[in-house]
């Protein structure tokens, strides 16, 4: 148990924010999984619309430090060359 009010604090704050971070990734990730089985069931037009969603799902992400930037553009990256790869 920390002794000191700071580091009780800061317990209290890494919580609240691995909770919210993890709540985000959690989303994320069912959208790609979404976006996956719309590309195995052969369904362009819908995965084409859902793509937009999970960029900005990536971007925002990024943007609030959960993933790092880098790993949000290599993402979007592979998620797009398989839509172009199975159109």
């Amino acid at each position: 148990m920390p002794r000191r009010k700071t580091s009780v604090k800061s317990n209290r704050v890494s919580k609240r924010k691995h909770t919210r971070n993890l709540k985000v990734k959690v989303q994320l990730k069912k959208s790609i999984k979404k976006f996956q089985e719309l590309l195995l069931a052969k369904n362009t037009a819908e995965a084409k619309s859902l793509i937009l969603k999970v960029f900005s799902q990536l971007d925002k992400a990024a943007k609030k430090d959960i993933i790092p930037a880098g790993t949000a553009n290599r993402r979007k990256s592979r998620l797009n060359l398989q839509l172009n790869k199975s159109a």
